[in-house]
């Protein structure tokens, strides 16, 4: 009799984290720390710096995506260790999280680093500006592949390669589809010609700045919010300007809070049904996001990246 597994492998977390219980009632299968051990396989490392203020949000966004593979994956939360977070509690995260100090002994296969709402101000001014830039300098020897989102896209644009982001007079917020540049790309493989990413963000980069540096490639645009996807040649960074581990609600949620700061925002584009705020709310990117990361495991991170990794 043959046996039937699971086609998604789990991914290895803290038995307490609080984003396993969400998980499992989605029938996400995760592993914790007791039986992963007991398991002869090495499971690739990804380390998620997690900059965004709800963290534990996007915890449970993030490991929904990445466990949307057949491979099993050991998480490591990095926090920022001169910054004070004010919408995590504490305990949460000395429990669960480990200081950007902690990681630079360590080597990962892969590293996630998240957005942040400080895209207004100028990066030397952002308060772990410099505990960021050692991060990204530790990457390039100590990280297979590096996935930069959203703000944190914009950083390591910017001191990677030298490209600035550009404040625009509205922000961006809604579903922006953005044109598909190589169908050949493995990240892109399965991909539509157009495809559908949450963005919420007041900068873009500019595809022009993209498609003049020699040391990258730019794999999506849109007409509207500019550069979507870019990737170093070497294929050990990539970065993502938009937000496709975002929930359905997530938008909504970020309108009604603007909307109680008095900032007056502009409604959400191609999100409410018949832009009305009162009606159900549709995910017209799940599929999408669940390709985009199973792409990235599976195509720069595991099939590259050597059993025993020592570094770069």
């Amino acid at each position: 009799m043959k046996t039937c597994y699971n086609a998604s492998m789990p991914i290895r977390i803290d038995s307490d984290l609080p984003a396993r219980s969400t998980l499992e009632n989605e029938n996400i299968f995760v592993m914790t720390e007791e039986r992963a051990v007991s398991q002869d396989i090495r499971p690739l490392k990804i380390a998620i710096v997690n900059l965004m203020p709800t963290k534990e949000v996007t915890e449970t966004q993030l490991l929904r995506l990445l466990s949307n593979t057949p491979l099993q994956i050991d998480i490591s939360l990095v926090q920022m260790k001169g910054h004070i977070s004010k919408n995590t509690d504490k305990n949460h995260l000395e429990k669960f999280y480990m200081s950007s100090e902690e990681i630079f002994s360590r080597k990962f296969d892969g590293m996630i680093i998240t957005g942040a709402p400080v895209e207004q101000i100028p990066f030397e001014q952002v308060d772990y500006w410099n505990e960021l830039c050692k991060i990204m300098d530790y990457a390039k020897k100590n990280v297979f592949c590096t996935l930069y989102i959203c703000w944190g896209a914009m950083a390591g644009l910017y001191y990677l390669h030298g490209i600035n982001k550009h404040i625009v007079e509205k922000k961006y917020s809604g579903i922006f589809y953005s044109k598909l540049l190589d169908s050949k790309e493995p990240l892109m493989r399965g991909f539509d010609d157009y495809f559908p990413v949450p963005t919420s963000r007041y900068t873009k980069i500019l595809t022009e700045d993209i498609a003049s540096n020699e040391k990258l490639s730019l794999l999506a645009y849109s007409e509207t919010t500019g550069v979507t996807l870019a990737k170093s040649k070497d294929n050990r960074s990539i970065f993502m300007t938009g937000h496709l581990e975002y929930d359905p609600e997530t938008l909504a949620e970020e309108y009604k809070r603007d909307l109680k700061k008095g900032i007056n925002p502009s409604m959400p584009e191609n999100y409410f049904t018949d832009n009305d705020p009162s009606k159900p709310i549709f995910s017209k990117w799940r599929s999408t996001a669940h390709l985009f990361y199973s792409n990235w495991l599976n195509y720069y991170v595991y099939q590259e990246t050597p059993y025993r990794f020592t570094g770069v």
